[in-house]
């Protein structure tokens, strides 16, 4: 372009009436209109080098930096900015401004600004953009690109952007992956053109890269033309409350799940008590057995509380079970609790549960055994080991059905019938002072005595056998038969670890022997018949084996003690210790290995 030219445009520019100015690529006055000097009283010459921010308020100066510049750079042009600038003489005067980018054929960037001196329309408008950008709501306004126009504070805060930041850039900058794809290529364009939309869930990424769940409602502005020039959306935050919701689900399905397991567990235990029960029937035909029978059925479908008695290994949790499933109680849970087992200091808190921070480790509230027991029966096995000051607070659930946990005022209530076990003489305990009368004739109402196990005559045999089928098929042998000379060292055999030494005893045999047979290993004092004879119990089958020396049987014996011992690493007792791989007291197991000659390997 000539100089010629240059000033002739010069000319026609500065002569335009209105207010105008000219600005470079930094944002700087180059040139202004005669308006311009006319109506704010600057001189070119005073002009020429300012930025508007000099001559602004300092609202509009916020203003300019924040919003309109922003804009303006990412856009290339700005429409109905407000501005306030400052007369020479000190008053302030408010324009709109439309403003557009250019480019002249040397490559410099300069732009065209135009203003109007703002009417009371536009003050209104002014207020309420004020009043937008500091409403305490989520708001942002685009243009019919897309583009943000105007943003509130809050939803500055939320995101955690600066106004400069955001103002001119695509809404989509700011949102998730995620919902990024459900508005690619003309996805977003047709969004806009759809008008009003209400509560459509997004996901939008904050400056920290975090994802905010939130549903927005727009509102659509649209010119003569019927096209797009402003949408104005609301936002509301969804993030916290979705994920209350999902953990509420989770723990909904948690709470599912448990309780399917529990139903399976159930239906699992009711399923081994019957058979550990043959099916519902206590294996025996003994007179004793009879008479233990016949007080079951007694007490079973009263509401009365029953004490069992009967010395260790005798089956009481076996009646106990078999008082519960003829009950009216039998839909309803039987909890056991084995009294020997807690520690003294625990027992209030295992019988009645504790609130949180009720004591030292009480990090969650607990539910006891009488309250998981309501509407069923709760089996107070050893019951003669709770502790004195313990059994007033048990008496009391027994005789008001209340109680409370610890470290809580709140009184509960309770409907649970209590079937306890003991061997012990719990009449000489209330005489030695170890148990209180009250308690002990509450509990008693109706005696069962169960018979040990030398009294009840061949039930030994009925039961032996029934071991014997039930353990093979869980070892997945051959039933071995038992001989007659067998069955008749057994029925010798006074038990005193009763039916769960039979078991022992039965269950260590089978490990000892070789598949389909039997070798019996009595305690020394019972007369363990030959392997070899063949007279069998009537019933049980024909014994086909033939006989070893009692060296071999000792050798046989000691190979299978020391891979036990070798299994465990020596250890004896314990969780997978020798004594329980074999399925012996580790006492027994202790004679045994003394016996036998069998010492631990010292460390070379």
């Amino acid at each position: 372009m000539t100089a010629q030219r240059l000033k002739k445009h010069q000319r026609l520019f500065r002569n335009l009436p209105i207010i105008a100015a000219v600005f470079d690529a930094s944002g700087r006055f180059v040139d202004v209109s005669d308006e311009w000097t006319v109506r704010l009283g600057y001189t070119r010459e005073e002009m020429v080098g300012k930025r508007p921010e000099d001559i602004a308020s300092k609202e509009s100066a916020e203003q300019i930096s924040e919003q309109h510049l922003p804009r303006f750079r990412r856009t290339g042009n700005l429409d109905l900015a407000v501005v306030e600038f400052q007369r020479k003489d000190g008053s302030m005067m408010e324009l709109l401004t439309r403003a557009t980018q250019h480019q002249d054929n040397d490559d410099n960037i300069y732009s065209i600004f135009l203003f109007v001196e703002m009417s009371n329309r536009s003050r209104a408008e002014r207020r309420y953009q004020a009043l937008y950008q500091s409403t305490p709501a989520m708001l942002h306004t685009i243009d019919g690109q897309g583009r943000i126009k105007y943003v509130s504070d809050h939803w500055l805060e939320k995101m955690g952007y600066a106004r400069e930041d955001v103002i001119g850039r695509s809404i989509i900058d700011f949102m998730s992956s995620a919902s990024q794809e459900s508005v690619l290529g003309d996805g977003l364009q047709n969004l806009i053109e759809a008008g009003n939309t209400k509560n459509v869930p997004r996901q939008m990424l904050t400056s920290s890269g975090d994802v905010m769940d939130v549903l927005m409602s727009a509102s659509t502005e649209r010119d003569q033309r019927d096209r797009v020039f402003s949408v104005l959306v609301a936002s509301k935050d969804m993030t916290e409350r979705n994920r209350n919701e999902a953990k509420l689900r989770e723990a909904y399905g948690e709470i599912a799940r448990l309780k399917d397991e529990l139903e399976n567990e159930r239906d699992y235990l009711r399923e081994e008590v019957n058979v550990s029960m043959n099916f519902g029937r206590i294996i025996g035909e003994s007179p004793a057995l009879g008479t233990m029978l016949a007080r079951i059925e007694a007490v079973a479908d009263t509401p009365a509380n029953a004490l069992i008695v009967g010395e260790t290994g005798t089956g009481k949790e076996l009646v106990a079970h078999a008082i519960h499933g003829r009950s009216r109680r039998a839909d309803a849970p039987l909890v056991k609790v084995n009294c020997a087992s807690i520690p003294a200091e625990l027992f209030e808190s295992e019988f009645f549960g504790h609130a949180k921070g009720a004591f030292t480790g009480a990090y969650r509230d607990r539910v006891g055994r009488f309250q998981l027991a309501d509407g069923g029966t709760i089996f107070l096995d050893e019951v003669g080991e709770i502790p004195v000051e313990l059994q007033g607070k048990l008496l009391r659930v027994l005789q008001e059905k209340e109680f409370e946990r610890v470290g809580e005022d709140v009184t509960r209530s309770v409907d649970v019938r209590v079937i306890a076990a003991t061997n012990r003489d719990l009449e000489k305990e209330v005489e030695a002072g170890r148990f209180r009368e009250d308690l002990y004739y509450r509990l008693s109402v109706l005696p069962i005595s169960v018979p040990p196990l030398r009294k009840r005559g061949d039930d030994v045999l009925q039961i032996a056998v029934h071991f014997l089928d039930s353990i093979c098929r869980e070892f997945g042998r051959e039933v071995p038969q038992l001989t007659q000379a067998q069955a008749e060292s057994m029925l010798r055999y006074d038990w005193p670890g009763n039916v769960r030494e039979l078991k022992n005893v039965i269950e260590r045999a089978l490990i000892l022997s070789p598949p389909g047979t039997l070798k019996l290993d009595l305690p020394q004092g019972a007369a363990v018949p030959a392997l070899h004879e063949r007279r069998v119990v009537p019933g049980v089958g024909k014994s086909t084996r033939s006989f070893v020396t009692d060296a071999e049987m000792k050798e046989r014996q000691k190979d299978n003690v020391r891979k036990a011992l070798e299994f465990a690493d020596w250890r004896v007792s314990g969780k997978g210790g020798a004594a329980e791989l074999l399925n012996m007291r580790p006492t027994t197991l202790t004679d045994r290995m003394k016996s036998l000659g069998l010492e631990k390997p010292r460390a070379s």
